[in-house]
């Protein structure tokens, strides 16, 4: 799903933010660290007992699994440069031995991811690719990519 240098930057980035919704329908977002083993992403804490009280476990454990999480940071403040990759997917709240310990996470699997780069970033790079790629329920992949100008 992801390229070998999305996959070297996934997993040279620590902080991610992480939106889920609830019951009701109120979005929450927050940054949480987080750890990429090439095919999840798994959202922990370092403390269990906090973890446990936070909205996004709640949101996830009641039901509400679709998710979004961001990764981003700034290659190069002068000339301006962000990188990100934007995943949807699905979470669900599984143990796991991880970056935080043992304990309970959430393993949330991709469904659909973007990455973009600023300006500057060498043409013809990947990461300076929109990349919309979904998987739909009955098979196939349905791919669609443009150019970032």
């Amino acid at each position: 799903m992801f390229s070998d240098a999305e996959v070297q930057y996934l997993k040279s980035q620590r902080l991610a933010r992480i939106a889920t919704v609830s019951r009701k329908g109120q979005p929450d977002v927050v940054p949480v660290g987080f750890e990429f083993d090439g095919k999840y992403f798994w959202v922990g804490s370092h403390s269990q007992d906090i973890f446990h009280r936070t909205l996004k476990y709640h949101n996830v454990k009641n039901g509400n699994k679709s998710v979004a999480l961001t990764i981003d940071d700034l290659e190069s403040i002068d000339p301006w440069k962000p990188r990100l990759i934007k995943v949807y997917g699905i979470a669900e709240v599984l143990d796991h031995q991880g970056r935080f310990g043992p304990g309970k996470y959430l393993r949330v699997t991709p469904k659909i991811f973007r990455g973009v780069a600023g300006p500057g970033t060498e043409p013809g790079s990947r990461i300076m690719t929109l990349l919309n790629v979904r998987f739909p329920k009955k098979g196939g992949l349905g791919l669609r990519r443009s150019q970032i100008s």
